[in-house]
């Protein structure tokens, strides 16, 4: 069985050190959000994922959710429900919510390292309450004021949770193609008619109420993503007093068989003439869906990062343990029939691959949900607007780099595990098997790539890229001249010179030929994932250097940013090439 451990030295590090959380709270307006206070919620919540939700994970996957035809309900694992009741009471569904429904109102940022220790100790678990936050977001951006009033504040509660139904059988993520009606009644509601799929927490018995946020058609909505209105759709019927009035017509008609996060329930539903409320205006429900996605996207690259970071921490315990041949320099432990693996060099390639990506992937994400707080609360309407193209340009990256990054982090550590990991006994075969998901729901990598290269960067002409290389360029010309950064100042800033000649060349390629967007999407978003990681490496050796933390500490970063540095950041050349290579280099296949 694989054990987690909340990296709390690691999740201060990121919060104080590197991106002093604290004079960026006061500034921003959240004086209560102390250092003390924030040490006191990272306690708590570890607290919480390791002692309750923890224990849970290979239960959940092993008995995963059941589902009864008959009544169309579903009983979450052993557990899960009692755990979930202890998160409600703790306050956490509310943390980051808005006071005046029931929240706490402390900055998104901090929520961020609780949703990291609930993703790597209990993922599927995880995804049950994961979505009551985009509907929470949608609400508060798009609903009318009874609509927050009425769903908001159970929602915040946690007494309710929330769901996104965006996908049908026959569409995918092709949006423009669903089919399912919406049409008005005399009351102001409309009568929502059918079928979603892959709804995470379609169904479940952790709460009584379900808010659904549905994509529907009007009757006279034009053909297309223009022709989309979003529907609040509730499980049981609210009504505008909030009121509630028995069991719509939704229903869930059945759980998917999955290759991972058995624990969650991932859902058919049918809607059946449901009672609906449109939120926001008639065939504009792609923006109350953008901004439920953009959060979920977020959310996801952290599930990316605790699963990484799970494997490691079990990884690194194995290889100081499992005790197989000797060094090639001869023993290292000549008292004992042979070393641990971990004298081996290739063995330490995996783990500091997973070290890399897993502590430079935090202040990658950490900063991009710091930006959210910034482009919410700053006084200065620039800095807002800015911190927003930036946190645009960043949400795909996190979303795809990190989930990818999870896939290869958790084959690497069962890849330490040689032939044990491959067996259950150690739990590292269902954090690969969970990982997957990771990358494909929320939008699959490669509609992350298409949205970076051809929405942020083409279409919105570099509004969030810009910023990007700005804020690369401010660090090295901050600490140009210092011998001890020197090392890692010079390679980023060449490195950044190259990613920027590369995002003009695609971009005059696309006008001559949109099937080159295309051709160089995935490429280019790695590129831009491994210059971004680049920057925090350097970023990170720096805080370190400047900090109280111990010697071995400060030498630890520099070691791993030096091996980031010689082994990591050289796969850009790889992604150059590729995206160098154009449209020719992909022939039309049969």
């Amino acid at each position: 069985m694989s054990t987690y451990a909340a990296p709390l030295e690691e999740i201060r590090f990121a919060l104080h050190d590197v991106l002093g959380a604290e004079a960026l709270f006061a500034r921003l307006g959240h004086a209560e959000a102390s250092r003390d206070l924030m040490d006191a919620v990272l306690e708590e919540a570890a607290r919480f994922a390791v002692a309750v939700l923890a224990p849970l994970n290979r239960i959940g996957d092993e008995t995963g959710c059941r589902f009864d035809p008959a009544t169309g309900e579903v009983r979450t694992p052993p557990g899960f429900r009692e755990a979930y009741a202890q998160f409600v009471a703790g306050g956490w569904s509310g943390l980051t919510a808005p006071p005046e429904y029931g929240g706490q109102g402390l900055p998104h940022l901090l929520g961020v390292p609780l949703k990291e220790m609930i993703d790597a100790a209990n993922l599927a678990w995880g995804n049950f309450p994961l979505l009551s936050h985009g509907a929470t977001e949608a609400l508060l951006h798009h609903g009318e004021a009874w609509q927050r009033e009425v769903f908001l504040k159970p929602l915040v509660e946690g007494r309710w949770t929330g769901t996104m139904c965006l996908t049908e059988p026959h569409c995918g993520s092709d949006l423009g193609l669903l089919r399912t009606r919406a049409e008005p009644q005399p009351d102001g509601s409309h009568a929502i008619t059918g079928t979603k799929i892959f709804i995470t927490a379609g169904e479940h018995d952790l709460t009584d109420n379900i808010v659904h946020l549905v994509l529907a058609r009007l009757p006279d909505a034009p053909a297309g993503v223009k022709g989309i209105s979003m529907f609040i759709v509730p499980k049981l019927r609210v009504g505008r007093d909030g009121v509630v009035d028995g069991r719509n017509a939704v229903r869930c008609g059945a759980l998917e068989h999955k290759m991972g996060i058995h624990g969650s329930a991932t859902c058919v539903m049918n809607f059946d003439a449901a009672q609906g409320w449109l939120i926001g205006e008639p065939n504009k429900g792609l923006a109350a869906m953008f901004t439920m996605m953009n959060t979920a996207r977020l959310a996801v690259g952290l599930q990316g990062l605790g699963l990484s970071d799970r494997a490691l921490q079990n990884a690194l315990r194995y290889a100081r343990e499992r005790l197989q041949m000797r060094a090639l320099s001869g023993p290292r432990h000549p008292d004992k029939p042979a070393d641990p693996i971990i004298v081996h060099p290739d063995v330490r390639r995996m783990l500091l691959t997973q070290k890399a990506l897993v502590e430079g992937g935090r202040l990658l994400a950490y900063h991009a949900s710091a930006l959210v707080d910034v482009a919410a609360r700053s006084a200065d309407a620039q800095e807002r607007t800015e911190a927003a193209a930036l946190l645009g340009f960043l949400t795909p990256v996190v979303k795809a780099c990190l989930t990818e990054w999870g896939v290869e982090c958790t084959y690497h550590a069962l890849q330490c595990f040689g032939g044990h990991g491959y067996i259950r006994e150690h739990g590292m075969e269902q954090l690969v098997r969970d990982a997957r998901i990771t990358t494909l729901y929320e939008g699959t990598t490669g509609i992350q790539a298409l949205d970076l290269l051809g929405r942020k960067v083409i279409q919105l002409r570099g509004e969030g890229a810009k910023p990007f290389l700005a804020m690369i360029e401010r660090f090295c010309a901050e600490h140009a001249g210092e011998a001890a950064l020197a090392e890692f100042v010079a390679p980023l800033r060449a490195k950044a010179e190259e990613w920027w000649r590369l995002t003009e060349r695609s971009t005059a390629r696309a006008a001559a030929n949109p099937e080159e967007i295309g051709a160089a999407a995935w490429d280019y978003l790695f590129h831009t994932g491994y210059l971004a990681l680049a920057y925090w490496w350097a970023r990170a050796v720096a805080a370190a250097d400047a900090s109280g933390h111990p010697q071995a500490f400060k030498d630890d970063k520099r070691a791993t940013a030096r091996f980031y540095f010689a082994r990591l950041l050289p796969r850009t050349a790889a992604h150059a090439a590729a995206i160098e290579s154009g449209i020719g280099s992909l022939p039309e296949l049969a």
